[in-house]
Protein backbone atom coordinates (compact mmCIF):
# COMPACT_ATOMS: atom_id res chain seq x y z
CA UNK A 1 0.00 0.00 0.00
CA UNK A 2 1.59 3.53 -0.84
CA UNK A 3 1.01 6.54 0.90
CA UNK A 4 -0.54 9.14 0.51
CA UNK A 5 1.44 11.95 -0.84
CA UNK A 6 0.10 15.52 -0.86
CA UNK A 7 -0.07 18.09 -3.76
CA UNK A 8 2.71 20.96 -2.49
CA UNK A 9 0.87 24.27 -1.23
CA UNK A 10 0.84 26.85 -3.33
CA UNK A 11 -0.84 30.39 -3.83
CA UNK A 12 -2.71 29.61 -7.10
CA UNK A 13 -4.47 26.25 -4.69
CA UNK A 14 -5.33 28.46 -1.93
CA UNK A 15 -7.13 30.62 -3.92
CA UNK A 16 -8.83 28.21 -5.53
CA UNK A 17 -9.84 26.31 -2.43
CA UNK A 18 -11.21 29.91 -1.24
CA UNK A 19 -13.06 30.34 -4.38
CA UNK A 20 -14.91 26.96 -4.05
CA UNK A 21 -15.50 27.55 -0.21
CA UNK A 22 -17.09 31.22 -0.43
CA UNK A 23 -19.59 30.09 -3.86
CA UNK A 24 -20.57 27.72 -0.96
CA UNK A 25 -20.84 29.67 1.83
CA UNK A 26 -20.87 33.12 3.10
CA UNK A 27 -17.75 33.51 5.32
CA UNK A 28 -16.02 36.49 7.77
CA UNK A 29 -12.93 36.82 7.54
CA UNK A 30 -11.47 34.72 10.79
CA UNK A 31 -13.70 31.47 9.43
CA UNK A 32 -11.96 31.81 6.16
CA UNK A 33 -8.79 31.83 7.60
CA UNK A 34 -9.67 28.76 9.82
CA UNK A 35 -10.37 27.12 6.85
CA UNK A 36 -7.77 27.47 4.97
CA UNK A 37 -5.10 27.01 8.12
CA UNK A 38 -6.69 23.71 8.01
CA UNK A 39 -5.58 23.20 4.30
CA UNK A 40 -2.24 24.29 4.97
CA UNK A 41 -1.37 22.22 8.04
CA UNK A 42 -2.59 19.25 6.41
CA UNK A 43 -0.07 20.02 3.26
CA UNK A 44 2.70 20.76 5.69
CA UNK A 45 2.21 18.14 8.35
CA UNK A 46 6.05 17.64 8.62
CA UNK A 47 6.97 20.72 7.36
CA UNK A 48 7.29 23.70 9.69
CA UNK A 49 9.10 26.38 6.69
CA UNK A 50 6.15 24.96 4.56
CA UNK A 51 3.62 25.78 7.45
CA UNK A 52 5.11 29.33 7.74
CA UNK A 53 5.06 29.48 4.22
CA UNK A 54 1.72 28.53 4.40
CA UNK A 55 0.68 31.11 6.74
CA UNK A 56 1.66 34.12 5.13
CA UNK A 57 -0.08 33.02 1.65
CA UNK A 58 -3.14 32.63 3.98
CA UNK A 59 -2.94 36.22 5.14
CA UNK A 60 -1.63 37.56 1.77
CA UNK A 61 -4.54 36.10 0.51
CA UNK A 62 -7.48 37.09 3.29
CA UNK A 63 -5.50 41.10 2.85
CA UNK A 64 -6.93 40.65 -1.05
CA UNK A 65 -10.32 39.25 -0.48
CA UNK A 66 -10.96 42.45 1.95
CA UNK A 67 -9.41 44.91 0.03
CA UNK A 68 -11.58 43.71 -2.91
CA UNK A 69 -14.84 43.60 -0.80
CA UNK A 70 -15.11 39.51 -1.18
CA UNK A 71 -14.58 39.39 2.36
CA UNK A 72 -16.78 42.01 4.66
CA UNK A 73 -17.25 40.84 8.44
CA UNK A 74 -19.50 43.97 9.38
CA UNK A 75 -21.75 43.03 6.41
CA UNK A 76 -21.50 38.90 7.20
CA UNK A 77 -22.28 39.82 10.35
CA UNK A 78 -25.17 41.87 9.60
CA UNK A 79 -26.38 39.18 7.21
CA UNK A 80 -26.19 36.18 9.21
CA UNK A 81 -27.72 37.85 12.40
CA UNK A 82 -31.16 38.93 10.24
CA UNK A 83 -31.50 35.34 8.96
CA UNK A 84 -30.62 33.86 12.49
CA UNK A 85 -33.50 36.47 14.13
CA UNK A 86 -36.18 35.23 11.11
CA UNK A 87 -35.30 31.38 12.10
CA UNK A 88 -36.03 32.03 15.88
CA UNK A 89 -32.60 32.37 17.10
CA UNK A 90 -32.07 35.01 20.66
CA UNK A 91 -29.84 37.81 21.16
CA UNK A 92 -27.52 35.57 22.96
CA UNK A 93 -27.74 32.83 20.78
CA UNK A 94 -27.13 35.37 17.19
CA UNK A 95 -23.78 36.66 19.53
CA UNK A 96 -22.70 32.98 20.16
CA UNK A 97 -23.02 31.83 16.87
CA UNK A 98 -20.91 34.85 14.87
CA UNK A 99 -18.49 34.63 17.81
CA UNK A 100 -18.00 31.12 16.65
CA UNK A 101 -17.12 32.15 12.79
CA UNK A 102 -14.69 34.35 14.61
CA UNK A 103 -16.65 38.03 13.81
CA UNK A 104 -15.00 40.66 16.04
CA UNK A 105 -17.31 42.13 19.15
CA UNK A 106 -17.72 45.61 17.45
CA UNK A 107 -18.99 43.80 14.29
CA UNK A 108 -21.60 41.95 15.87
CA UNK A 109 -22.48 44.57 18.15
CA UNK A 110 -23.38 46.23 15.20
CA UNK A 111 -25.22 43.92 13.72
CA UNK A 112 -27.43 43.59 16.55
CA UNK A 113 -27.68 47.69 16.45
CA UNK A 114 -28.77 47.12 12.84
CA UNK A 115 -31.44 44.67 13.66
CA UNK A 116 -33.08 47.19 16.37
CA UNK A 117 -32.96 49.83 13.26
CA UNK A 118 -34.76 48.05 11.03
CA UNK A 119 -37.32 46.28 13.34
CA UNK A 120 -35.87 42.53 12.87
CA UNK A 121 -34.42 42.32 16.10
CA UNK A 122 -37.55 41.85 18.52
CA UNK A 123 -36.90 38.62 20.64
CA UNK A 124 -40.70 38.23 20.94
CA UNK A 125 -40.56 38.12 17.11
CA UNK A 126 -37.95 35.70 17.25
CA UNK A 127 -39.11 33.40 20.50
CA UNK A 128 -42.74 32.89 18.64
CA UNK A 129 -40.73 32.32 15.46
CA UNK A 130 -39.25 29.37 17.17
CA UNK A 131 -42.59 28.32 18.77
CA UNK A 132 -43.99 28.19 15.44
CA UNK A 133 -41.01 26.28 13.56
CA UNK A 134 -40.73 23.65 16.37
CA UNK A 135 -45.02 23.37 17.42
CA UNK A 136 -44.70 24.27 20.71
CA UNK A 137 -47.17 26.24 23.21
CA UNK A 138 -50.48 27.67 21.61
CA UNK A 139 -49.29 25.52 18.66
CA UNK A 140 -50.11 21.99 20.27
CA UNK A 141 -53.30 20.74 21.01
CA UNK A 142 -55.32 21.93 23.65
CA UNK A 143 -55.35 18.99 25.81
CA UNK A 144 -51.35 18.27 25.22
CA UNK A 145 -50.17 21.57 26.32
CA UNK A 146 -49.72 21.61 29.76
CA UNK A 147 -48.41 18.04 29.55
CA UNK A 148 -45.35 20.28 27.29
CA UNK A 149 -45.10 22.98 29.30
CA UNK A 150 -41.70 22.23 30.90
CA UNK A 151 -40.42 20.95 27.51
CA UNK A 152 -41.71 23.54 25.56
CA UNK A 153 -40.08 26.12 28.56
CA UNK A 154 -36.92 24.47 27.91
CA UNK A 155 -36.33 24.56 24.68
CA UNK A 156 -37.18 28.78 24.75
CA UNK A 157 -34.16 28.53 27.76
CA UNK A 158 -31.85 26.20 25.39
CA UNK A 159 -32.65 29.05 22.71
CA UNK A 160 -31.44 31.39 24.73
CA UNK A 161 -34.68 33.20 25.53
CA UNK A 162 -35.39 34.57 28.94
CA UNK A 163 -38.26 32.65 31.08
CA UNK A 164 -40.31 35.36 31.65
CA UNK A 165 -40.19 36.10 27.60
CA UNK A 166 -40.82 32.02 27.08
CA UNK A 167 -43.88 31.61 30.07
CA UNK A 168 -45.31 35.11 28.41
CA UNK A 169 -45.33 34.10 25.34
CA UNK A 170 -46.53 30.39 25.85
CA UNK A 171 -49.46 31.20 28.39
CA UNK A 172 -50.75 32.73 24.59
CA UNK A 173 -54.74 31.23 24.80
CA UNK A 174 -54.20 30.42 21.00
CA UNK A 175 -51.94 31.08 17.64
CA UNK A 176 -54.21 34.77 17.08
CA UNK A 177 -53.23 35.42 20.59
CA UNK A 178 -49.50 34.63 19.98
CA UNK A 179 -49.40 36.88 16.89
CA UNK A 180 -50.94 40.07 19.04
CA UNK A 181 -48.54 39.99 20.97
CA UNK A 182 -45.60 39.46 18.79
CA UNK A 183 -47.97 42.78 16.82
CA UNK A 184 -48.33 44.96 20.06
CA UNK A 185 -44.66 44.18 20.58
CA UNK A 186 -43.86 45.41 16.77
CA UNK A 187 -45.90 48.68 17.43
CA UNK A 188 -43.74 49.95 20.13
Amino acid sequence: MTGHRSTPLTMAGLEKAAAFYLERYASSRENLRRVLMRRVAKGSRDDGTAAEEGRAMVEALLARYVAAGLLDDKRYAEARAAGLARGGASRYRIRGKLMQKGVGRDDIDRAIETLDERGEGSEIAAAAALIRRKRLGPYRAPGDRAAHLQKDLMALARAGFSLDLARRLLRARDVAALEKLVGEDDGD
